[in-house]
């Protein structure tokens, strides 16, 4: 459920207003759900920021939960820009449609190049790191092929057929979701293809500037490749590979899962192969690819200039024995076992908004975590 209020009308948030979504995001304990309790909660990112280290405290933390300095953002934004970047906040005009649907949302992305490719139609292409010849001619020539037809491919700037990927559509515009900040280049000897991507197509990432990507980063990363793309095709890829983490997130945002059929005997192909048995699309070319987007149109196709952020009003004040009591009862439901958070609301008969507020007291705490499909579960 997206918790931002939308209209048709075209506006951008204030610099001010940005900082304190970067403050927000950057907190400890605040992931993208959570955020946007906090913005449903009250009604702004600044107000968020003022109730945390009360909400913390009341959770059960112990050592005072504080958000990064004003300063450090100011500097994190001013370096972004020097480096030719920007930021771009869930809601905003230029906000993709597409991504801004999925539950956890990137509240905040930064970006460098023609972020134009995101009104196009876009095609996530991922694979393996140790991709055979044949896969990489084979992906380079898709990716060119759906990028003629007024696709944007979308892929990670990994090794193997995320730089075939990113070779082939280079020419027709190329979206690469990095894995840490927007100005660490990763793997290495991506260097050449990531000065292009920057040049010709569009870099994004999730991650704050200058940070390093570490083993985490990529599955959050995947979430953006899949929900930025109305299908992800997976060319090369083994049992254990993250790009069938990749598929399985795109199944579960409602995209569409292509597949690329293999030898059965090459372990590149046991992920593509089991997919397909599975229901995923058996593709051959690009033709197949487009023939099953029934949406798909050449050139733009979504009308994303239709996002509007607004603060909203606060929800109505709960008085302090009602809290208490919901605590209490909150607490009596969880346990290391995750449980539907709707559950919890039904079960203690106590108002939504109340349990809202309680469980992210235990969030911002440290004392429980929110997972996917709005449940919840307590970390110790």
């Amino acid at each position: 459920m997206k918790l931002l209020r939308v209209t048709k009308e075209v506006s951008n948030i204030d610099l001010r207003e940005k900082m304190a979504w970067l403050r927000l995001i950057r907190t400890e304990n605040v992931g993208p759900v959570t955020f946007y309790r906090l913005i449903e909660a009250y009604g702004s990112a600044s107000k968020a920021i003022e109730a945390l280290p009360t909400l913390a405290k009341r959770g059960g933390r112990a050592k005072p939960l504080t958000t990064v300095a004003l300063s450090q953002i100011e500097k994190e934004y001013q370096a972004l820009q020097k480096f030719g970047g920007d930021i771009l906040c869930a809601g905003e005009t230029d906000y993709p449609t597409s991504l801004a649907a999925i539950d956890d949302a990137p509240p905040v992305l930064t970006y460098a190049g023609d972020i134009t490719l995101l009104k196009k139609t876009c095609v996530g292409i991922v694979g393996s790191r140790n991709a055979s010849l044949n896969g990489r001619k084979f992906t380079e020539k898709l990716a060119h092929d759906l990028g003629i037809a007024g696709a944007s491919v979308v892929s990670g700037l990994a090794r193997g057929i995320d730089t075939a990927a990113h070779a082939g559509s280079l020419e027709s515009g190329t979206v690469a979701v990095l894995g840490g900040g927007l100005d660490i280049i990763y793997p290495p000897e991506n260097k050449d293809l990531y000065a292009k991507i920057r040049e010709r197509g569009l870099l994004i990432a999730e991650s704050p500037f200058g940070q390093q990507p570490f083993a985490q980063s990529f599955p959050r990363r995947n979430r953006i490749i899949s929900g930025l793309s109305q299908g992800v095709v997976i060319v090369e890829a083994t049992f254990k590979s993250g790009s069938l983490i990749t598929a399985r997130m795109a199944g579960e945002q409602g995209r569409d899962v292509f597949a690329v059929p293999g030898h059965p005997l090459d372990p590149r192909a046991e992920g593509p192969n089991a997919l397909i048995r599975d229901g995923a699309v058996l593709i051959r070319n690009a033709a197949d690819i487009l023939e099953s987007l029934s949406t798909f149109q050449t050139g733009n196709l979504q009308d994303s200039a239709g996002q509007k952020y607004q603060p909203l009003p606060p929800v109505t004040h709960i008085d302090d024995q009602t809290l208490d009591r919901t605590r209490a009862e909150v607490l009596a439901c969880l346990s290391l076992t995750p449980v539907s958070i709707d559950e919890v609301i039904r079960s203690t008969g106590l108002p939504a908004a109340a349990v809202q507020i309680v469980i992210l007291e235990l969030e911002l705490a440290g004392r429980a975590q929110r997972l996917p499909g709005q449940r919840i579960a307590l970390l110790s």
